[in-house]
Protein backbone atom coordinates (compact mmCIF):
# COMPACT_ATOMS: atom_id res chain seq x y z
CA UNK A 1 0.00 0.00 0.00
CA UNK A 2 1.00 3.79 -0.26
CA UNK A 3 1.68 5.71 3.12
CA UNK A 4 3.57 8.86 3.85
CA UNK A 5 6.89 7.93 6.05
CA UNK A 6 9.20 9.91 7.98
CA UNK A 7 12.68 10.23 6.47
CA UNK A 8 13.95 13.23 8.75
CA UNK A 9 13.56 16.46 9.52
CA UNK A 10 11.42 18.23 6.43
CA UNK A 11 11.79 14.54 4.62
CA UNK A 12 8.39 12.97 4.49
CA UNK A 13 7.89 10.96 1.38
CA UNK A 14 4.58 8.90 -0.11
CA UNK A 15 6.10 5.22 -0.71
CA UNK A 16 5.28 1.86 -0.77
CA UNK A 17 5.08 0.09 2.38
CA UNK A 18 3.49 -3.68 3.48
CA UNK A 19 -0.27 -3.96 3.96
CA UNK A 20 -1.04 -4.33 7.76
CA UNK A 21 -2.89 -6.98 8.77
CA UNK A 22 -4.46 -8.70 11.77
CA UNK A 23 -2.17 -9.19 14.62
CA UNK A 24 -4.49 -9.51 17.71
CA UNK A 25 -8.33 -10.52 17.92
CA UNK A 26 -9.80 -7.42 18.92
CA UNK A 27 -7.52 -5.68 15.93
CA UNK A 28 -9.75 -4.55 12.53
CA UNK A 29 -8.21 -3.32 9.23
CA UNK A 30 -10.09 0.14 7.76
CA UNK A 31 -8.81 1.35 4.36
CA UNK A 32 -8.69 4.85 4.85
CA UNK A 33 -11.22 7.25 3.07
CA UNK A 34 -9.97 10.47 4.98
CA UNK A 35 -7.16 11.21 7.05
CA UNK A 36 -5.33 15.11 7.66
CA UNK A 37 -1.86 16.14 8.82
CA UNK A 38 -2.19 17.75 12.47
CA UNK A 39 -0.48 20.68 14.10
CA UNK A 40 1.36 18.25 16.08
CA UNK A 41 2.39 16.19 13.17
CA UNK A 42 4.94 19.53 12.32
CA UNK A 43 6.83 19.12 15.11
CA UNK A 44 7.80 15.23 13.48
CA UNK A 45 8.04 17.50 10.12
CA UNK A 46 10.67 19.68 11.79
CA UNK A 47 12.71 16.90 13.83
CA UNK A 48 11.43 18.06 17.10
CA UNK A 49 9.83 15.13 18.00
CA UNK A 50 12.66 12.17 19.90
CA UNK A 51 12.72 8.40 18.88
CA UNK A 52 11.65 8.56 14.83
CA UNK A 53 12.68 5.98 12.65
CA UNK A 54 13.29 6.66 9.27
CA UNK A 55 10.18 4.96 7.32
CA UNK A 56 8.12 4.96 9.67
CA UNK A 57 4.03 5.65 8.52
CA UNK A 58 2.82 8.90 10.17
CA UNK A 59 -0.83 10.46 10.96
CA UNK A 60 -3.12 10.18 13.43
CA UNK A 61 -6.25 11.58 12.72
CA UNK A 62 -8.09 8.77 10.49
CA UNK A 63 -11.24 7.62 8.93
CA UNK A 64 -12.71 4.63 6.94
CA UNK A 65 -14.57 1.17 5.87
CA UNK A 66 -13.67 -1.68 7.92
CA UNK A 67 -12.53 -4.49 5.82
CA UNK A 68 -11.34 -7.14 8.04
CA UNK A 69 -12.16 -7.70 11.83
CA UNK A 70 -10.27 -10.06 14.29
CA UNK A 71 -12.33 -12.77 16.03
CA UNK A 72 -12.74 -10.83 19.45
CA UNK A 73 -13.88 -7.68 17.98
CA UNK A 74 -17.68 -8.17 18.57
CA UNK A 75 -19.45 -5.07 17.93
CA UNK A 76 -17.65 -4.06 14.36
CA UNK A 77 -18.52 -5.51 11.08
CA UNK A 78 -16.88 -5.37 7.22
CA UNK A 79 -18.81 -2.32 5.82
CA UNK A 80 -19.09 0.27 8.81
CA UNK A 81 -17.98 3.16 8.09
CA UNK A 82 -15.75 4.32 11.34
CA UNK A 83 -13.83 7.58 13.23
CA UNK A 84 -10.30 6.41 14.62
CA UNK A 85 -9.36 8.31 17.98
CA UNK A 86 -5.36 8.83 18.06
CA UNK A 87 -5.22 7.32 21.51
CA UNK A 88 -5.23 3.73 21.64
CA UNK A 89 -6.95 2.22 24.32
CA UNK A 90 -7.63 -1.44 25.68
CA UNK A 91 -10.79 0.16 27.28
CA UNK A 92 -10.12 -2.26 30.57
CA UNK A 93 -7.73 -1.05 32.57
CA UNK A 94 -7.62 1.40 36.06
CA UNK A 95 -7.62 4.54 33.72
CA UNK A 96 -9.77 3.40 30.54
CA UNK A 97 -12.50 2.25 33.03
CA UNK A 98 -12.41 5.65 34.41
CA UNK A 99 -12.77 7.37 31.41
CA UNK A 100 -8.54 8.47 31.18
CA UNK A 101 -8.46 6.78 27.69
CA UNK A 102 -5.12 8.59 26.87
CA UNK A 103 -3.17 6.66 30.14
CA UNK A 104 -4.18 3.60 28.55
CA UNK A 105 -1.80 0.39 30.85
CA UNK A 106 -1.95 -1.85 27.89
CA UNK A 107 -1.36 -0.22 24.58
CA UNK A 108 2.35 1.20 24.61
CA UNK A 109 4.20 -1.94 24.07
CA UNK A 110 7.42 -0.53 25.11
CA UNK A 111 6.13 1.36 28.15
CA UNK A 112 9.32 1.57 30.52
CA UNK A 113 10.90 3.94 27.54
CA UNK A 114 8.30 6.33 27.81
CA UNK A 115 8.59 6.13 31.95
CA UNK A 116 12.07 6.34 31.73
CA UNK A 117 11.40 10.03 30.54
CA UNK A 118 8.16 11.42 31.92
CA UNK A 119 8.07 8.91 35.21
CA UNK A 120 5.03 6.52 33.94
CA UNK A 121 3.79 5.76 30.54
CA UNK A 122 0.66 7.50 28.71
CA UNK A 123 -1.17 5.14 26.09
CA UNK A 124 0.18 4.74 22.33
CA UNK A 125 -0.59 6.60 19.93
CA UNK A 126 -0.40 6.27 16.26
CA UNK A 127 2.07 7.51 13.82
CA UNK A 128 3.96 9.26 16.75
CA UNK A 129 7.41 7.86 17.37
CA UNK A 130 8.68 5.07 19.18
CA UNK A 131 8.59 6.70 22.63
CA UNK A 132 5.30 6.73 22.21
CA UNK A 133 4.23 2.82 20.77
CA UNK A 134 5.63 2.80 17.39
CA UNK A 135 2.32 2.25 15.84
CA UNK A 136 2.09 2.33 12.09
CA UNK A 137 0.17 5.98 11.55
CA UNK A 138 -3.21 6.41 9.58
CA UNK A 139 -1.95 8.46 6.36
CA UNK A 140 -1.60 5.34 4.31
CA UNK A 141 -4.34 3.21 2.29
CA UNK A 142 -4.90 0.85 4.90
CA UNK A 143 -4.70 1.13 8.79
CA UNK A 144 -4.38 -1.74 11.50
CA UNK A 145 -6.43 -0.37 14.66
CA UNK A 146 -5.66 -1.79 17.90
CA UNK A 147 -8.72 -2.66 20.00
CA UNK A 148 -10.73 -1.75 17.65
CA UNK A 149 -13.69 -1.97 19.62
CA UNK A 150 -13.17 0.15 22.04
CA UNK A 151 -11.24 2.84 19.72
CA UNK A 152 -13.35 2.86 16.55
CA UNK A 153 -16.27 5.09 16.58
CA UNK A 154 -19.55 4.42 14.38
CA UNK A 155 -20.42 7.10 11.64
CA UNK A 156 -24.03 7.77 10.58
CA UNK A 157 -24.33 6.64 7.08
CA UNK A 158 -25.63 9.78 5.66
CA UNK A 159 -23.10 12.05 7.66
CA UNK A 160 -19.57 13.11 5.05
CA UNK A 161 -16.18 12.21 6.15
CA UNK A 162 -15.33 15.92 6.32
CA UNK A 163 -17.80 16.11 9.43
CA UNK A 164 -16.94 12.90 10.89
CA UNK A 165 -13.25 12.71 11.04
CA UNK A 166 -12.28 15.92 13.45
CA UNK A 167 -13.32 13.62 16.23
CA UNK A 168 -10.20 11.83 16.03
CA UNK A 169 -8.11 14.81 17.67
CA UNK A 170 -8.86 18.00 17.37
CA UNK A 171 -12.15 18.38 17.99
CA UNK A 172 -12.25 16.48 20.97
CA UNK A 173 -8.68 18.18 21.95
CA UNK A 174 -10.23 21.97 21.27
CA UNK A 175 -13.59 20.94 23.21
CA UNK A 176 -11.37 19.84 26.29
CA UNK A 177 -9.48 22.82 26.37
CA UNK A 178 -12.86 24.64 26.99
CA UNK A 179 -14.16 22.04 29.21
CA UNK A 180 -10.72 22.12 31.56
CA UNK A 181 -11.89 26.10 31.71
CA UNK A 182 -14.57 25.30 34.37
CA UNK A 183 -16.72 27.84 32.16
CA UNK A 184 -20.18 28.84 33.67
CA UNK A 185 -21.33 31.49 31.90
CA UNK A 186 -19.85 35.03 31.26
CA UNK A 187 -16.57 34.18 31.33
CA UNK A 188 -13.25 35.71 29.54
CA UNK A 189 -11.37 33.41 27.84
CA UNK A 190 -7.91 33.82 25.95
CA UNK A 191 -6.80 31.88 23.56
CA UNK A 192 -3.62 31.17 22.01
CA UNK A 193 -2.98 29.83 19.43
CA UNK A 194 -5.54 30.17 15.96
CA UNK A 195 -5.06 26.94 13.91
CA UNK A 196 -7.18 23.91 13.77
CA UNK A 197 -7.04 23.19 17.31
CA UNK A 198 -7.62 26.77 18.92
CA UNK A 199 -10.35 27.30 16.31
CA UNK A 200 -12.61 24.66 17.83
CA UNK A 201 -11.53 25.56 21.05
CA UNK A 202 -13.12 29.12 20.78
CA UNK A 203 -16.03 27.38 19.12
CA UNK A 204 -16.66 25.00 22.24
CA UNK A 205 -15.76 27.81 24.86
CA UNK A 206 -18.52 30.09 23.11
CA UNK A 207 -20.63 26.74 23.07
CA UNK A 208 -19.90 26.47 26.75
CA UNK A 209 -21.50 29.73 27.69
CA UNK A 210 -18.06 31.82 27.77
CA UNK A 211 -19.07 35.84 27.02
CA UNK A 212 -15.98 36.78 25.50
CA UNK A 213 -13.30 34.80 23.50
CA UNK A 214 -9.69 36.61 22.77
CA UNK A 215 -7.72 34.63 20.23
CA UNK A 216 -4.47 35.18 19.84
CA UNK A 217 -2.21 34.56 16.56
CA UNK A 218 -0.73 36.61 14.20
CA UNK A 219 -1.85 35.11 10.57
CA UNK A 220 -4.19 37.28 8.67
CA UNK A 221 -6.70 33.88 7.84
CA UNK A 222 -6.70 32.27 11.22
CA UNK A 223 -7.84 35.32 12.55
CA UNK A 224 -10.23 36.18 10.54
CA UNK A 225 -11.38 32.20 11.06
CA UNK A 226 -11.56 33.28 14.93
CA UNK A 227 -13.60 36.43 14.33
CA UNK A 228 -16.03 34.89 11.71
CA UNK A 229 -16.71 32.61 15.34
CA UNK A 230 -17.03 35.82 17.53
CA UNK A 231 -13.70 35.77 18.96
CA UNK A 232 -11.68 38.91 19.41
CA UNK A 233 -9.02 38.81 18.05
CA UNK A 234 -5.01 39.90 18.94
CA UNK A 235 -2.18 39.61 16.46
CA UNK A 236 1.16 39.41 18.35
CA UNK A 237 3.18 40.74 15.97
CA UNK A 238 1.65 44.34 16.11
CA UNK A 239 0.60 44.13 20.08
CA UNK A 240 1.89 43.88 23.64
CA UNK A 241 -0.61 40.26 25.01
CA UNK A 242 -0.56 41.40 28.38
CA UNK A 243 -0.92 44.92 27.93
CA UNK A 244 -4.02 44.46 25.60
CA UNK A 245 -5.63 41.61 27.73
CA UNK A 246 -5.19 44.16 30.31
CA UNK A 247 -6.79 46.65 28.71
CA UNK A 248 -9.75 44.07 27.82
CA UNK A 249 -10.52 42.90 31.10
CA UNK A 250 -10.19 46.16 33.21
CA UNK A 251 -6.72 44.87 34.45
CA UNK A 252 -7.76 41.69 35.97
CA UNK A 253 -6.75 39.57 33.22
CA UNK A 254 -8.05 36.62 31.56
CA UNK A 255 -11.08 33.82 33.50
CA UNK A 256 -9.15 30.96 31.75
CA UNK A 257 -5.80 31.03 28.98
CA UNK A 258 -5.47 28.38 26.44
CA UNK A 259 -2.38 27.63 25.41
CA UNK A 260 -3.36 25.79 22.08
CA UNK A 261 0.52 26.26 20.75
CA UNK A 262 3.11 23.97 22.14
CA UNK A 263 6.47 24.18 21.68
CA UNK A 264 7.07 25.31 18.71
CA UNK A 265 5.66 28.60 18.82
CA UNK A 266 5.34 30.64 15.15
CA UNK A 267 7.48 33.63 14.96
CA UNK A 268 7.52 35.08 18.83
CA UNK A 269 9.20 38.01 19.70
CA UNK A 270 10.75 39.08 22.71
CA UNK A 271 13.88 37.89 25.30
CA UNK A 272 12.38 34.78 26.67
CA UNK A 273 11.43 33.35 23.00
CA UNK A 274 14.52 34.51 21.83
CA UNK A 275 16.52 32.41 25.03
CA UNK A 276 14.26 29.46 24.00
CA UNK A 277 15.06 29.27 20.59
CA UNK A 278 18.79 29.34 20.88
CA UNK A 279 18.37 26.93 23.93
CA UNK A 280 16.64 24.56 21.38
CA UNK A 281 18.98 25.18 18.82
CA UNK A 282 22.16 24.34 21.03
CA UNK A 283 21.04 20.75 22.59
CA UNK A 284 20.53 23.03 25.58
CA UNK A 285 16.55 22.80 26.04
CA UNK A 286 13.91 20.53 24.83
CA UNK A 287 10.81 22.89 24.59
CA UNK A 288 9.79 26.67 23.84
CA UNK A 289 7.47 27.42 26.11
CA UNK A 290 7.18 31.10 25.37
CA UNK A 291 3.20 30.97 25.08
CA UNK A 292 2.77 29.29 28.35
CA UNK A 293 4.76 31.79 30.15
CA UNK A 294 2.19 34.56 28.57
CA UNK A 295 -0.77 32.63 29.50
CA UNK A 296 0.50 32.55 33.18
CA UNK A 297 0.78 36.47 33.04
CA UNK A 298 -2.25 37.04 31.43
CA UNK A 299 -4.35 34.81 33.77
CA UNK A 300 -6.30 36.73 36.51
CA UNK A 301 -5.53 35.22 40.54
CA UNK A 302 -7.16 31.98 40.73
CA UNK A 303 -8.19 31.33 37.22
CA UNK A 304 -7.20 28.32 35.54
CA UNK A 305 -4.73 27.66 32.34
CA UNK A 306 -5.59 24.87 29.86
CA UNK A 307 -2.77 23.17 27.99
CA UNK A 308 -3.04 21.28 25.09
CA UNK A 309 -0.46 22.49 23.21
CA UNK A 310 2.42 19.81 22.58
CA UNK A 311 5.60 19.73 24.79
CA UNK A 312 7.77 16.94 25.24
CA UNK A 313 10.49 17.44 27.79
CA UNK A 314 11.36 20.07 30.64
CA UNK A 315 10.09 23.44 30.18
CA UNK A 316 12.56 26.31 31.10
CA UNK A 317 11.91 29.32 33.34
CA UNK A 318 8.22 28.94 33.71
CA UNK A 319 7.15 31.74 36.03
CA UNK A 320 5.89 29.38 39.07
CA UNK A 321 5.98 31.57 41.39
CA UNK A 322 3.43 33.54 40.08
CA UNK A 323 1.37 30.62 39.59
CA UNK A 324 1.59 29.71 43.32
CA UNK A 325 1.31 33.09 44.93
CA UNK A 326 -1.83 34.01 42.86
CA UNK A 327 -3.78 30.34 42.89
CA UNK A 328 -3.67 29.69 39.60
CA UNK A 329 -5.24 26.47 38.32
CA UNK A 330 -3.74 23.95 35.37
CA UNK A 331 -5.33 21.92 33.64
CA UNK A 332 -3.74 19.71 30.46
CA UNK A 333 -3.90 16.59 28.87
CA UNK A 334 -3.54 14.14 25.72
CA UNK A 335 -7.09 14.06 24.85
CA UNK A 336 -9.10 10.52 26.17
CA UNK A 337 -11.14 11.27 22.70
CA UNK A 338 -12.85 8.08 23.25
CA UNK A 339 -14.33 10.21 25.88
CA UNK A 340 -15.41 12.66 24.24
CA UNK A 341 -16.82 11.06 20.64
CA UNK A 342 -19.90 9.92 21.48
CA UNK A 343 -20.70 13.34 23.26
CA UNK A 344 -19.08 15.50 19.97
CA UNK A 345 -20.58 13.34 17.37
CA UNK A 346 -24.19 14.16 19.34
CA UNK A 347 -23.22 17.90 18.45
CA UNK A 348 -22.69 17.48 15.14
CA UNK A 349 -25.90 15.44 14.14
CA UNK A 350 -27.75 18.34 16.38
CA UNK A 351 -26.60 20.81 13.69
CA UNK A 352 -24.78 22.83 16.53
CA UNK A 353 -21.34 22.70 14.74
CA UNK A 354 -20.14 21.31 11.36
CA UNK A 355 -16.56 20.29 11.64
CA UNK A 356 -15.56 20.82 8.08
CA UNK A 357 -15.50 24.47 8.56
CA UNK A 358 -11.65 24.08 9.24
CA UNK A 359 -10.70 22.19 6.02
CA UNK A 360 -8.77 25.09 3.44
CA UNK A 361 -6.63 22.13 1.62
CA UNK A 362 -7.39 18.80 0.37
CA UNK A 363 -4.81 16.17 -1.30
CA UNK A 364 -4.06 12.79 -2.55
CA UNK A 365 -1.10 11.11 -0.76
CA UNK A 366 1.29 11.72 -3.44
CA UNK A 367 0.11 15.25 -2.66
CA UNK A 368 0.43 15.20 0.90
CA UNK A 369 4.70 15.40 1.59
CA UNK A 370 4.64 19.21 -0.21
CA UNK A 371 1.62 20.38 1.79
CA UNK A 372 3.14 19.62 4.84
CA UNK A 373 5.81 22.21 3.75
CA UNK A 374 2.88 24.64 2.72
CA UNK A 375 1.38 23.74 5.96
CA UNK A 376 4.64 24.38 7.96
CA UNK A 377 5.21 27.90 6.40
CA UNK A 378 1.85 28.80 7.10
CA UNK A 379 1.55 29.37 3.07
CA UNK A 380 -1.58 29.60 1.05
CA UNK A 381 -3.68 30.11 3.32
CA UNK A 382 -3.25 26.90 4.81
CA UNK A 383 -4.88 26.32 7.79
CA UNK A 384 -6.00 22.22 7.55
CA UNK A 385 -4.85 19.53 5.11
CA UNK A 386 -7.27 16.57 4.42
CA UNK A 387 -5.73 13.95 2.93
CA UNK A 388 -7.94 11.33 0.31
CA UNK A 389 -5.80 8.28 -0.26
Amino acid sequence: MKAITWHGKHDMRCEHVPDPRIEHGRDCIIKVTSCAICGSDLHMYNGVIPDMHAGDVVGHETMGEVVEVGPDCKNLKVGDRVVIPFTISCGECYFCQNGWYSACERSHPDAEKAAKLWGHSPAGLFGYSHLLGGYAGGQAEYLRVPFADTGALKVPGGMPDDMALFLSDIFPTGYMAAEFCNIKGGETIAIWGCGPVGQFAIRSALLMGAERVIAIDTIPERLEMARAAGAETLDFSKQDIYEAIQQHTRGRGADACIDAVGTEPFATSGADAMIDRIKVATFLGTDRPHVLRQAIHCCRNFGTVSIVGVYGGYLDKIPFGSAINRGLTFRMAQTPVQAYMPKLLGLIEDGLIDPSFVITHKASLEDAPGLYEVFNAKQDNCIKVVINP
